[in-house]
């Protein structure tokens, strides 16, 4: 596949200012305006007032000594705070770096020594696992608290409020880190993508190919300390449509928002989406003002798309996503992990030795554009980009005759069995189709003679014995080929996976 799409959004051109030299600031995006920007809690902020509220944070940063390059930690859950923190950030030509709310001390600290950051921003419940950090890694002027912190050397949210003063906003480049996504990553630490203020804005651009509309309103509740939730606040930004943010660890309330504020749409995970679906299952709202509802970041769990149409009323979308490539692919018509190609966006797919793969055939997906990220950041003023602009996505993807991008499998979890490729996604699919099953997981173990043996994991559904095992089996080998049959099958008490629901294939092999 040497697809080269090179039909240009309007967006694309006013902020790609890699390939253009056009201005790329997201001010382009924040424009105040007296339209609804976000709902939490019952307080409605309008664009003027989240613009107004960004100034007036991006002046007691500065006061602060945040200045262009410095890095600012951002540990917040969904609100005004975070929104505002980015903005100002932006506003200064600071970097943001979010922290992920989950993080207990031990990887925060760890976090914290690679980020060097200027400037610490928490909420108070989350400081807690930061306060024991030495000052030598965070200096106690360095730490500010919304709410009431234990710590009482915290500086107060209040208090980095200043009256706005435009002398002390210098120009800012449109192409320089802006923000560092950790990647979620399973095993290891994470990587650090930097992204440009460019690169946002022309991500949020072509949000045109997703079927939201100015004024329509997003119940969202996709973290915005991880990439998909913040590039879905600066794309409902940029179409005019309105979140009503919410905490994706309280499903009712999720549930609750999209019945009272009427809301047509949501993107978020497939992990965060499963408590939500169990909450409607047993206690049903009315949820009939959706129209658009689509998962991101990895294949859905086994059944979600099948069960979702009776909940909701309407499909489960998916689409293909990464930290560093977010608006290359827009939503597929059909079950499965399948994704479109977006206009504008440069997808190849490629063999071992870099080849263009058939189509039809499986090939790791490689991407270009004004969209792709800058590269990973390795400590100040050190980062590695992306050889001649081509993030190779370690993903491998299979197009089909209708131009279709079919997820097969990661490059690494593929399961290389006497000389045939096993994608596990579709031996886990396959073992999940069957009634007795609520979760599988697959992964290779070494073999001295077939190079990897297929071992899988089934999380049994609630009162089913491990004497079904083999009834699993046996049903599983009608859908599956001789060679790509699990040669054991293991019941767990769930399958692992990390925060953002992918499997956690480490610890797969390791219990295997």
């Amino acid at each position: 596949m040497g697809m080269i799409l090179s039909l240009a959004r309007p967006g694309d051109r006013a902020v790609a200012s890699r390939k253009t030299g056009t201005p790329g600031l997201l001010a382009d995006i924040f424009v105040p305006s007296g339209r609804l920007a976000f709902v939490k809690d019952g307080d409605r902020w309008s664009g003027v007032r989240l613009a107004a509220e960004a100034e007036r944070l991006a002046a007691g940063l500065a006061a602060a000594g945040v200045g262009v390059g410095d890095r600012v930690a951002l540990h917040l859950r969904n609100g005004p705070e975070i929104a505002t923190a980015y903005l100002a950030c932006f506003r200064l030509g600071a970097i943001a770096a979010p922290l992920n709310p989950g993080f207990e001390t031990a990887e925060l600290n760890a976090m914290l020594r690679r980020l060097r950051p200027h400037l610490y921003i928490g909420d108070a419940e989350l400081y807690r696992r930061v306060a024991p950090i030495e000052t030598g890694v965070l200096g106690a002027g360095a730490r500010y608290v919304v709410g009431e912190p234990e710590d009482r050397t915290a500086g107060s949210w209040a208090s980095l409020h200043l009256d706005p003063m435009p002398e002390i906003f210098g120009q800012v480049d449109p192409d320089a880190p802006a923000v560092l996504l950790p990647t979620s990553g399973t095993t290891g630490e994470p990587k650090l993508v930097a992204h440009s203020q460019a690169t946002l804005a022309c991500m949020a651009a072509r949000m045109a190919n997703f079927p939201i509309l100015a004024g329509d309103l997003c119940a969202f509740f996709l973290p915005m300390t991880h990439a998909a939730g913040l590039f879905g606040f600066i794309a409902s930004q940029w179409v005019g449509a309105a979140l009503v943010m919410l905490d994706a660890e309280d499903p009712a309330a999720v549930l609750d928002a999209i019945e009272t504020h009427r809301c047509t749409y949501f993107i978020t995970l497939p992990m965060t989406l499963a408590g939500v679906m169990e909450r409607q299952h047993v206690d049903r709202r009315d949820v009939s003002s959706l129209r658009f509802c689509a998962t991101v970041g990895d294949v859905c769990l086994p059944g979600q798309q099948r069960a979702f149409p009776s909940l909701f009323g309407l499909p489960l979308r998916s689409f293909w996503g990464a930290t560093e490539a977010f608006g290359s692919c827009t939503y597929g018509l059909q079950a499965g992990a399948v994704s479109r190609p977006i206009p504008g966006a440069e997808i190849r797919l490629v063999d071992e030795e870099d080849r263009p793969v058939a189509r039809g055939e499986p090939g790791e997906m490689k991407l270009r554009g004004p969209h792709i990220a800058l590269g990973y950041w390795n400590g100040p003023g050190e980062w590695s980009g992306f050889a001649d602009g081509w993030y190779r996505t370690g993903d491998i993807m299979r197009e089909d005759e209708d131009g279709n991008l079919w997820f097969v499998a990661r490059a690494k979890d593929l399961i290389l069995r006497a000389g045939a490729s096993i994608s596990p996604v579709e031996v886990e699919q396959a073992l999940a189709e069957h009634s007795c099953v609520r979760d599988a997981g697959v992964v290779g173990l070494p073999d001295p003679v077939f190079g990897r043996r297929v071992v899988g994991f089934v999380q049994l559904k609630k009162g089913i014995g491990v004497e079904r095992l083999e009834d699993i089996l046996r049903a599983t080998s009608a859908r599956l080929a001789d060679h790509k049959m699990p040669e054991r099958l293991l019941p767990v008490a769930a399958i692992p996976r990390n925060g953002l629901g992918k499997i956690d294939r480490a610890r797969l092999a390791r219990m295997a």
